[in-house]
């Protein structure tokens, strides 16, 4: 059976697993023992597709990456092209993934480890250039622009840690969570002050 499994395993079964580890134990979850039994598998295994463990947590967080990131993105802009509309979405999206999601935060946790801290880096870079590109097209300024979306990348932040840590702090009704989403919308895309 073990050479059966080894071989139906994936280099993205792998990956799968990293990804689930760090949600339950952070970084230092991933080991390679302890995923290889998760996988009903040998150390083997793993070896066929990666050279060592840096290389699982590079695909990982490459994965992490794509799928929280890009994906997301790339979700928002074939949905609607009024930016927002977009905006919207995007927020409703994100929420939605924070609470479901313990990766970003057990990333967080560990920023300081160098691929996680790239890794981070790049997606917050990325993530706040599309929320600024979309203030944009709303008219705001590009300076205004990028202010806004570090403060809504900021709020989403903090609703992530809310939305574990705390949740019941946070609206709990298909209304409630509306109405908050139109307040932080209102207070973001308000032309006030678009320099």
């Amino acid at each position: 059976m073990d050479s059966n499994r080894r071989t139906r395993l994936s280099r993205q079964d792998w990956v799968r697993a990293a990804l689930e580890a760090i949600a339950e134990g952070g970084l230092a979850a991933v080991a390679v023992v302890p995923l290889a039994k998760r996988l009903g598998t040998t150390k083997g295994s793993f070896y066929w597709h990666f050279p060592n463990r840096d290389a699982l947590v590079e695909a990982a967080l490459a994965e992490w990456e794509e799928t929280h990131t890009g994906a997301v993105i790339a979700e928002i802009e074939a949905a609607s092209d009024d930016p927002l509309e977009q905006i919207r979405l995007l927020f409703k999206r994100v929420t939605e993934l924070a609470a479901r999601d313990r990766i970003e935060l057990a990333l967080l946790a560990t920023a300081d480890h160098p691929p996680v801290e790239s890794a981070l880096d790049r997606v917050t870079r990325r993530r706040i250039e599309f929320v600024a590109q979309l203030f944009q097209r709303l008219g705001i300024s590009r300076a205004e622009a990028r202010r806004r979306a570090l403060l809504a990348y900021s709020a989403y932040l903090g609703h992530a840690q809310l939305v574990h840590a705390t949740p019941q702090l946070l609206p709990q009704t298909q209304a409630a969570k509306r109405a908050y989403l139109d307040d932080v919308l209102a207070a973001l895309t308000s032309r006030a002050d678009s320099r």
